[in-house]
């Protein structure tokens, strides 16, 4: 039942990052269609600037979620990782009760305030002339923070498991880190060098 639901949420979280990680594509096309009439043809957009930062915003409040999912996010484990598995499942759980559902909590707030004024007033950039609507990337605000709240609720499922069972519930894998995949085909040339030898 708890493996279910890790995975539910989980699931739903990578739908959700890989659904806005075409903001990147966006991004990219902006960016390029940018540079080129800014210094091509001479005629700078009035939007670009506002497409990128409202791209990149939408990233980072959406995918938040599928980092924490995948254990992507920044940490300093230099003793963390050399501990039994207990030992990090158990600071984790604390770590998680006393600091991250606090501020996520604080965030999905005061998120939802600032969200809903800005949906309220219908908000423009006010970087450009153009008047791109900003209250879109402000509304998502409280729904990335829910997304991380849930994330989090499933983070701490997996300290409890493992806390049960003294091993960590296996991730969903979808994408892996370019430096494990190098150290895993070192690892197989050494073995295949030294079964030959």
């Amino acid at each position: 039942m708890i493996q279910r639901l890790i995975y539910t949420i989980d699931q739903l979280n990578k739908t959700i990052g890989h659904a806005f990680a075409w903001c990147i594509m966006i991004v990219t096309f902006g960016t390029c269609y940018e540079v080129f009439v800014r210094y091509v043809l001479d005629d700078p957009t009035s939007w670009a600037f506002d497409l990128s930062y409202l791209m990149y915003g939408a990233i980072f409040y959406m995918a938040g979620a599928y980092t924490l999912s995948r254990g992507g996010h920044v940490r300093a484990d230099i003793w963390y990782r050399k501990w039994p598995d207990r030992t990090q499942a158990g600071v984790e759980l604390a770590l998680y009760v006393l600091f991250f559902f606090p501020g996520i909590l604080a965030l999905v707030i005061a998120g939802g305030h600032y969200g809903f004024e800005s949906l309220r007033l219908r908000e423009v950039s006010v970087n450009s002339p153009a008047g791109v609507p900003i209250w879109p990337l402000k509304a998502m605000i409280p729904v990335g923070a829910t997304l991380m709240a849930l994330q989090g609720l499933a983070e701490v499922l997996r300290c409890v498991l493992c806390l049960r069972t003294g091993e960590w519930p296996a991730r969903l894998h979808d994408v892996e880190e370019l430096e494990n995949q190098i150290l895993a085909e070192t690892a197989r040339k050494r073995a295949a060098e030294g079964e030959a030898a």
